[in-house]
């Protein structure tokens, strides 16, 4: 199920390349305010942030931790052979036995209100060398309290893990907007004894407690003025994407519509193991990154290499990830 087309993810004809990035002056000061509860004493400096603007917006892009992993073919291209996923890596300069993957959320400052974009690992994910998000706001100049709005793309684990904090909501001042559909899904009773046991029990833990803050949204509906969600489905099964307009410009948050840079997007219609519909994603990843190409657009992708801001253009039957460079200075 995909509910897209170029007038509801582009808005009007002549959007504009996103705006310079500027520097940050508030760092020194926040990390001094920083807790025990938000800095990993493990780690010798804060992880990587990256801040840019999107009209009047402010967009802070935090690594919240990556995960090398052996094996590409058992995730990227199950649908192909072995030989072939490696063959692609090896074309693109990658090694062809390991992929790394990592997680990116995203804070957009309107003015007005502080939006979240997914909460990364959490505390399951320190162990690993994740779970840095509130590290990364801290060091770019951003209490926990300061977010006023959370918005989950969709309710996979390595999005929904850092809701919480020790039992309680991780950002207390914040309210809550997600998909009506993915949220039905996850908390339906059904989903016990099924594959997506594991994932509900994460649903249950994290999400169901915040439901009396939530806002459930459906494809079109606007989350404050300038941001808009648009269905993408097959990643999940309410799978959300996200368009920023300011002043002209825009950039859309594709969250996990794409999982690779190259396997995913240069082979769009091979299937990814965490694909839940994978005939729907592919379609999905068709649909929203022949747009995104077609009228040179921005993204954000959730997996993409950090800061994981970039553009595609056509390639073969595919495209290739155009990672941004010094347009966004300009």
């Amino acid at each position: 199920m995909v509910s897209l087309n170029r007038r509801v993810l582009l808005g009007a004809a002549g959007m504009g390349a996103l705006s310079a990035p500027y520097l940050m002056t508030r760092s020194a000061q926040a990390q001094a305010q920083a807790t025990s509860t938000t800095m990993d004493i493990d780690h010798a400096m804060p992880p990587e942030t990256h801040r840019f603007k999107v009209g009047t917006f402010e967009v802070v892009v935090v690594k919240d931790g990556a995960r090398p992993s052996g094996a590409p073919a058992e995730t990227f291209g199950t649908n192909q052979s072995a030989e072939a996923v490696a063959d692609l890596l090896k074309q693109n300069f990658l090694p062809p036995d390991q992929f790394v993957n990592s997680f990116a959320p995203v804070l957009v400052n309107t003015g007005s209100e502080v939006v979240l974009f997914d909460t990364g690992l959490g505390a399951a994910g320190r162990a690993q060398g994740g779970g840095r998000l509130i590290e990364g706001l801290t060091a770019a100049g951003y209490n926990q309290e300061d977010v006023t709005i959370v918005v989950l793309t969709h309710m996979h684990g390595d999005h929904i893990g850092g809701l919480m904090e020790s039992g309680k909501p991780a950002f207390p001042n914040a309210r809550y907007v997600t998909g009506q559909a993915e949220y039905d899904f996850w908390v339906d009773p059904a989903r016990a004894g099924t594959p997506a046991e594991s994932g509900q029990k994460g649903v249950l833990a994290n999400v169901k407690p915040l439901a009396d803050k939530m806002t459930f949204i459906a494809d079109g509906a606007d989350v404050v003025t300038g941001i808009s969600a648009m269905a993408a489905f097959g990643h999940s099964p309410g799978h959300m994407i996200y368009r920023l307009q300011s002043e002209g410009r825009q950039l859309v948050l594709t969250a996990d519509t794409a999982n690779h840079f190259v396997l995913s997007l240069q082979k769009p219609e091979w299937e990814v193991r965490f694909d839940m519909d994978k005939a729907a994603a592919a379609q999905s990843r068709k649909t929203v990154f022949d747009m995104l190409a077609t009228d040179k657009v921005a993204f954000l992708g959730y997996h993409m290499p950090f800061p994981a801001v970039g553009y595609v253009e056509p390639l073969d039957t595919g495209y290739r990830f155009v990672p941004k460079a010094y347009q966004f200075d300009l």
